[in-house]
């Protein structure tokens, strides 16, 4: 099953993801798929800010993980550019730590990917318009969507 939203504009998109990192949970595996331009740093930076996180939220492209401070530690990665190189980079401890982990660009190392796990995939629909869609792998991300109530005619 998929829960889908459609937001228009940055401010949205943030206002979306602080409201389903109210949800997050030490150990929470987002995976975010989307292609270039999609939105799926906007969406990171909001879930920074809904974790509590003061610094900067911006993209690892090229240092691949960023790690960040907030109710709970936030772990940012970028696999676009990481190629064979997948298990040097020891994401197991980020994987299956106590942290929220997100990543963008996740299929692209599909098979070191925790089974159980929170897709998102981002869209963009029109110049400020995004479809965002939540598919829930494993019980507690299924409870997770079913728990999780947005409505951008609102802000809630």
């Amino acid at each position: 099953m998929a829960y889908k939203w459609t937001l228009s504009g940055v401010e949205e998109t943030h206002r979306f993801a602080e409201s389903l990192a109210t949800l997050l949970q030490p150990g929470d595996f987002l995976a975010l798929e989307g292609d270039l331009g999609a939105g799926k740093t906007t969406f990171t930076q909001g879930l920074g800010r809904g974790l509590g996180v003061k610094q900067v939220v911006n993209s690892p492209t090229f240092t691949i993980i960023k790690e960040y401070q907030g109710r709970l530690p936030f772990y940012h990665m970028d696999v676009y550019r990481v190629g064979d190189d997948v298990d040097s980079l020891g994401l197991d401890d980020y994987f299956f730590g106590e942290g929220v982990c997100v990543v963008e660009w996740a299929s692209l190392i599909e098979e070191v990917l925790p089974a159980d796990r929170l897709t998102v995939f981002l869209r963009t629909e029109g110049e400020d318009v995004r479809l965002i869609e939540l598919v829930p792998q494993g019980g507690r991300y299924v409870n997770l969507c079913e728990e999780f109530d947005f409505d951008a005619r609102t802000g809630d």
